[in-house]
């Protein structure tokens, strides 16, 4: 079944059924209906996921029981909520990401965990009692992450490497009205989206635990689906820090050892765990931790180009030689104001490649990452290709360019710290970026204002800023930037360049 699941690397509503787009908005829709349905009852829609299939695991069952039959469908849903909110969490799912939404902030969100922390809380919060289990385990951690990330290692052990144990991402048909979820590559038990929904459903899980409230409303703030929320940073956008505020590598280490114990004596999954020793069960909780806070909480979540609905490459793109030895900071300067949503960050990376390709005449968007105010980094060339950011320079270095004009104020700290104290961090540990590397803004390398003065003076208190600026790039500095006085370089904002043949 396992390598069944693995196997499948999309899923989806068959076009033409009608049925809603698979939002997070259209999910607050269906909770609010069923709790109009069941007013008082505030463990109902939790146990209602459950019984269509939300908590179907070995280890979920353990804590949370076996699932009810599962009910009629309420008569406050409509046929098409009802028939969506059943392949959401259905049994019969083809594979994990089945119950995948697409959330406001652009990342996507699979509702098993989710509902199963959530009821978790409910239950603290309302006193219903939980199951004692041989080693003890946090109920809250063993039916949202700890399960599948130990099985994700347990079955990666002593394998030739290549078995993807964590992620990947995916992207969503329309983001407008998403119904078909496409993972980027080989699926593990825990791809990006279950990752979300776990780390969601700790959080709010630990929420509800102090206080009970409507789960619409839990859900509508969260993930701002109404209110106004939807014009500025949901709490959702946030995850990544608040888990690892939460959540210590070293807990989420113990409880994936607890979980791996559990499922030794569990009938299902006892012959995964039959030649596998108390300290190789450590050893494994012990990389699983480590390597999901590596990738899920100290990187930052980059939003793939698919999802920001990018252009092809045109022509050939050529491959960078890692790790590089530099950063070149820059701002957009046009678009001139911050972008604060998904929506307007998709849409500001789209007019920035329209203006690149179109207008300069360049393969693709000249920068390697764009950093929006949104909490996310947007993919231009990414990691591995060649951009056209800082021409002379764009084989030696990232160039990460702020949506934004920085000359008068500087990015949200937020926006500072996504890159200052996560992307390069992150750049560094995966073997992308020198550990020695120095880091410069467009300006000292060529003829432009480019990052702005608020920004420039920021990263100048960086780690690894350079202050000189290279002979090579001093030579390559036209007479006409040079004063016959000062003899210092006038600068304009010219923008990124791309490298000429």
């Amino acid at each position: 079944m396992i390598l069944r699941l693995l196997l499948v690397l999309s899923v989806c509503a068959r076009p033409g059924t009608g049925l809603p787009p698979r939002h997070m908005a259209t999910v607050v829709q269906i909770v609010e209906a069923l709790e109009s349905a069941w007013p008082g009852d505030p463990g109902a829609v939790p146990e209602l996921a459950r019984a269509l299939g939300g908590c179907s695991t070995p280890g979920c069952r353990a804590v949370l029981g076996e699932p009810p039959r599962a009910p009629p469908a309420p008569r406050t849903l409509s046929r098409q909520q009802w028939l969506l909110l059943t392949r959401l969490l259905g049994r019969g799912a083809a594979a994990p990401q089945h119950g995948a939404v697409l959330a406001p902030d652009g990342s996507t969100v699979t509702l098993g965990p989710l509902f199963a922390g959530i009821e978790v809380g409910l239950r603290r919060v309302l006193g219903s009692p939980l199951p004692t289990t041989k080693p003890p385990m946090d109920a809250l951690y063993a039916v949202t992450i700890t399960e599948a990330l130990g099985t994700s290692f347990l079955l990666a052990r002593g394998g030739d490497g290549n078995r993807a144990t964590l992620g990947p991402g995916g992207c969503w048909d329309d983001v407008d009205d998403p119904q078909n979820y496409t993972l980027l590559g080989p699926p593990s038990p825990l791809p990006g989206a279950i990752a979300n929904g776990a780390m969601d459903g700790v959080l709010l899980g630990a929420q509800l635990a102090q206080a009970p409230v409507p789960l619409a409303d839990l859900l509508r703030g969260y993930y701002g689906t109404g209110n106004g929320t939807g014009k500025g940073r949901p709490p959702s956008s946030y995850r990544r820090r608040d888990f690892g505020v939460l959540t210590a590598p070293g807990k989420l280490e113990e409880e994936v050892a607890a979980m791996l114990e559990v499922l030794r004596v569990l009938p299902p999954t006892q012959e995964l765990l039959k030649d596998v020793g108390p300290e190789e069960v450590v050893a494994i909780a012990r990389r699983a931790a480590r390597d999901f806070t590596g990738v899920y909480v100290e990187c930052p979540a980059i939003v793939p180009r698919c999802m920001w609905g990018a252009r092809p490459y045109r022509g050939t793109p050529k491959l960078l030689s890692l790790p590089l030895s530099s950063i070149y900071i820059h701002h957009t300067s046009t678009p001139s104001a911050p972008c604060r949503t998904f929506a307007a960050c998709a849409r500001a990376m789209r007019a920035m490649q329209r203006f690149h390709q179109d207008t300069r005449g360049w393969d693709d968007i000249g920068y390697s990452f764009v950093v929006g105010s949104d909490g996310y980094l947007y993919q231009g060339r990414g990691w591995h290709w060649v951009g056209a950011h800082t021409k002379g320079y764009n084989s030696k270095g990232y160039g990460v360019g702020y949506v934004g004009d920085f000359s008068a104020t500087s990015p949200d700290p937020d926006a500072i710290a996504l890159v200052r104290d996560e992307f390069l961090a992150c750049a560094v540990r995966t073997g992308r970026l020198q550990p020695n590397y120095t880091l410069r803004g467009h300006r000292q390398m060529g003829d432009t204002d480019c990052p702005g003065d608020a920004l420039f003076h920021e990263i100048e208190t960086w780690h690894g800023f350079e202050v000189d600026i290279p002979m090579d790039a001093i030579m390559d500095w036209p007479w006409s930037m040079w004063t016959p006085v000062q003899q210092m370089p006038i600068l304009v904002d010219t923008g990124p360049e791309e490298p000429q043949p």
